[in-house]
């Protein structure tokens, strides 16, 4: 037994001298406020992270759909843009938390949920980032398979010796495994130093997808049929397609949006993490986007027949019959895919798995720890089975942002509208009943209300997307789904705050600054009266008028 102790204390993070094993479970390193000197993300900083985002292979088919479903070219291109922006919408809201007091999601979740009933919602945000790091991976080592391929052609028919029964082949794993080995280095260094990456991405990938831009053109000979076909949906069936078009980048943003504090608290001031996101987001998922329709319409005159809509297929003809100066610009091409998806699957799922397993466990799990652990699952949860079946996978991941939709509701609107974007950071890593954010036992059950109402509302439409009969409305709803998942919640919960108020919140606008002095609690829970004076509103003098400044920190003040 004390051999296990030794162990466990050998195994545990950074942290604070004096600590009780309760302040161990919600505190470490990489889940205090930034300090300053990590503050390195300027507004180029995250102008470069959402270009190097939008270029992976989902983004470049995201019209596919809205085109099987009826719309034109030029239809579904406007709906990604509008799409796009209303999803940046949502992810400067949440992202603002994050700049403001430099805090992640996880710590966020503590403000609306309470200290212990964060846990839940970032256990789901975990889950979903662990499964798309091993699906982005598997489609990481197809870019592999192409840069092989076009070196060595041979590799295309390496003999198979795995069992048919498993769902993959020697190659398609050999290369999924490289990817993922490769991935490796990159999950070591600290969030604030990744901008690094996401900069060399968002020059090398672009550069890469123009030119197989411009190669699609050449061999068509022109912009190919899509771009001439009219839309063949109509009426009421044209607005649904217009409305699920939008839904669907919604929905593909639904993870992002809940995870921008993981990095939005690393910018240098709120207004670097504002502008930068709320236009770079529409204009680099449209671009791509637009990439993606001129090449696939390229491809139906290249090689006859429907439309090819992944690039890694489009790609893999091109392979066919290639010279040796044309199979060097394949492998520089699938060179740029594959650090593409390298960079979202960093962005998008290791870190962001890696600080939700931090405040999971943060005495044993930093970031890094987290990152690696969420690698390791996604290599044995063999990703292969999941994109074996892809109508199904997506359906179902689809339906998976009504669940992040009613967490995103209820946090924005406890921020913006309960609390007027006042916090007490050091409360939120305490679990003393005088915390502001212990609510009962840690839990806020008007949270969870309004979380289960923006579940409801959609749980019977999500019955019919997979196949059973639901009622019509049911389906329509659905249809709308982040949307209306975001609104119930939304609505519910400030209605419940209305009657059940919290403490801590403002009449006014209130954001503090948390730039004070020892913000960690140095193994001791302070007085609730201690603590709220240390910080300063944002903007506000509290030497003019003092008696503000209390009747907005006491909780007294109602909505």
């Amino acid at each position: 037994m004390p051999e296990i102790k030794r162990w466990l204390k050998k195994l545990e993070v950074d942290s604070m001298e004096g600590l009780t094993n309760k302040q161990l479970m919600l505190t470490n390193h990489d889940l205090q406020p930034v300090e300053p000197d990590r503050r390195r993300w300027r507004w180029y900083n995250f102008v470069t992270f959402w270009i190097a985002d939008s270029l992976n292979i989902n983004t470049w088919m995201i019209s596919s759909s809205m085109i099987v479903d009826g719309l034109s070219w030029w239809q579904s291109w406007i709906c990604v843009w509008v799409g796009y922006f209303l999803a940046a919408c949502f992810v400067c809201l949440t992202g603002r938390i994050g700049a403001v007091y430099h805090i992640s999601f996880p710590v966020v979740c503590r403000s609306s949920f309470g200290v212990w009933g964060s846990l839940w919602p970032v256990l789901n945000r975990t889950v979903m980032a662990i499964i798309w790091y091993g699906v982005q991976g598997f489609i990481g080592g197809q870019c592999v398979t192409l840069m092989i391929r076009a070196i060595w052609p041979s590799y295309n028919t390496i003999p198979n010796g795995i069992p048919e029964s498993s769902g993959v082949t020697t190659r398609d794993f050999v290369s999924f495994f490289i990817f993922w080995l490769l991935s490796l280095p990159a999950l070591w260094f600290p969030v604030h130093q990744l901008r690094h990456l996401f900069t060399a991405k968002s020059i090398y990938s672009p550069i890469a997808a123009i030119a197989f831009f411009a190669w699609s053109i050449s061999r068509a000979n022109g912009l190919g049929p899509i771009v001439h076909q009219s839309h063949t949906a109509h009426g009421s069936t044209l607005a649904w397609a217009v409305v699920k078009a939008l839904m669907s980048c919604m929905g593909n943003f639904a993870a992002l949006i809940m995870n921008d504090p993981d990095f939005s608290r690393f910018a240098r001031k709120p207004k670097d993490a504002l502008w930068a996101q709320l236009f770079t987001i529409p204009i680099g998922f449209g671009i791509t986007s637009f990439i993606g329709i001129i090449a696939s319409s390229s491809s139906a005159v290249i090689f006859g027949g429907d439309a090819i809509w992944n690039p890694l297929d489009l790609l893999g003809r091109f392979l066919e019959g290639a010279s040796s100066a044309e199979r060097f610009g394949i492998f520089v091409i699938a060179l740029g895919f594959a650090v593409a998806q390298l960079g979202t699957n960093i962005s998008a799922n290791s870190v962001s798995a890696g600080t939700d397993m931090t405040a999971l466990l943060p005495r044993y799990i930093n970031i890094r720890r987290g990152s690696y652990i969420c690698a390791a699952a996604g290599l044995a949860m063999c990703p292969w089975h999941l994109v074996s079946d892809s109508n199904q996978f997506t359906t179902y991941l689809s339906a998976y942002s009504i669940f992040l939709s009613a967490i995103a509701g209820v946090m924005i609107c406890d921020y913006y509208l309960v609390r007027k974007g006042y916090l007490i950071v050091r409360d939120l890593y305490s679990s003393e009943k005088r915390s502001a954010y212990h609510f009962y036992h840690g839990f806020s059950w008007q949270a969870y209300a309004s979380y289960l109402s923006g579940i409801l509302i959609n749980i019977v439409g999500f019955a019919g997307a997979v196949g059973r009969d639901v009622p019509v409305g049911a389906q329509y709803i659905y249809n709308v789904n982040y949307i209306s998942g975001f609104i119930v919640s939304f609505v519910v919960y400030y209605t419940l705050t209305r009657f059940f108020p919290p403490v801590a919140i403002s009449e006014t606008w209130n954001e503090v600054d948390t730039d004070i002095d020892n913000i960690q609690t140095e193994g001791q829970d302070v007085d609730s009266d201690d603590i709220h004076t240390t910080g300063k509103p944002v903007g506000f003098d509290a030497s003019e008028n003092p008696d503000d400044y209390k009747g907005a920190k006491s909780g007294s003040a109602g909505l």
